[in-house]
């Protein structure tokens, strides 16, 4: 009878049992349901409904790899709705939107500058893209830019304390210019191009050069358009982050007429050497007479040695009895 019961007794256990096990995975199911109801299903159900479906792993796997869900899936909605979420050269999927953000780039405003580009018909695809970004260049001023031109000041007010730059004609006529560059960003050179302060200094520096290589300062007031066009000519922009569109001469005033101060100093600098040298000579004059008195000094000093002898040589002839005998030859 015991023998017959035990069976029964361990059948309704084990059904206990798995009736248990089944409700407490219910239970947990139903919590796990609820806490990613309440965390992403509204995200979920928006991605969804725009067109951009995410899987719910792959929203619970990207807090676990500590990437901002929200941003992640709402880049790819933006991207799907404005048509370039779907287009394979672009390449925007939430796994390389998690990689950009990992990477530490700007996951919106990557997605924001290829929905602007593609708007103005400019190729720039995720790649290219992202890695401006990476590069700390900001990627949606610069599609903004590539549209837009703007307009850079030459000099730059802000970082010049100068406000117009300085040219000196062949004639010797100071020129005082300010120059507007307009410019429009070149995105296959963004990576590695120079910035604005080579466009700026570029620039002077051919303005610089086109004034001093004409004749006369008249010339470049009736026809600033020339400075420009030489200017333009040279490839200012080769290596750098922009394309010139124009360069326009805002202002020509005139300076100082530095040829004729040059020339002034150099002759106020001849009467100063011809001073010096005359100085010079009137100084060896007055030394040569000096010499010269010093000369007849000695040759005096000379003349009362010689002076001198006479008596003594009188004396030792006197002495020698020479002199009575010089005096008895004479009378004889």
């Amino acid at each position: 009878m015991l023998l017959t019961l035990m069976p029964l007794a361990l059948s309704e256990a084990m059904t206990r049992l798995l009736y248990l096990a089944g409700g407490f995975l219910l239970v947990v199911l139903v919590v796990v349901g609820l806490i990613f109801v309440f965390s992403y299903g509204k995200l979920w159900l928006q991605a969804y409904m725009s067109n951009a479906p995410v899987s719910p792993f792959t929203l619970v796997f990207m807090s676990l790899r500590q990437v901002h869900a929200r941003t992640i899936v709402e880049a790819k909605i933006m991207a799907q709705q404005a048509g370039v979420g779907t287009d394979p050269t672009t390449g925007i999927n939430t796994r390389r939107l998690e990689a950009h953000y990992l990477a530490g780039g700007n996951v919106p405003r990557v997605i924001q500058a290829i929905v602007s580009a593609h708007r103005a018909d400019i190729d720039l695809d995720f790649d290219r893209a992202a890695a401006i970004d990476l590069a700390g260049r900001d990627v949606l001023d610069a599609v903004r830019t590539s549209v837009s031109p703007k307009v850079i000041d030459c000099p730059d007010p802000e970082k010049s304390p100068r406000s117009t730059l300085s040219a000196v004609a062949k004639n010797g006529v100071e020129l005082k210019i300010r120059a507007r560059v307009t410019v429009r960003t070149n995105l296959k050179q963004l990576i590695g191009g120079a910035t604005e302060d080579t466009i700026i200094a570029r620039v002077g520096e051919g303005i610089i050069t086109a004034i001093g290589s004409s004749m006369d300062h008249l010339n470049v007031m009736e026809n600033p358009d020339r400075i420009s066009k030489a200017v333009l000519e040279r490839g200012l922009d080769a290596h750098t982050a922009f394309e010139i569109v124009s360069i326009d001469i805002a202002d020509i005033d005139i300076g100082e007429n530095i040829g004729a101060r040059l020339q002034a100093d150099q002759a106020e600098a001849d009467t100063r050497k011809a001073q010096a040298l005359a100085e010079k000579r009137r100084a060896d004059a007055v030394a040569r007479e000096q010499e010269m008195k010093a000369e007849v000094a000695l040759n005096r000093a000379h003349v009362f040695l010689a002076e001198a002898e006479v008596p003594r040589a009188m004396a030792d002839a006197f002495r020698k009895g020479n002199l009575d005998r010089i005096g008895s030859n004479g009378a004889a």
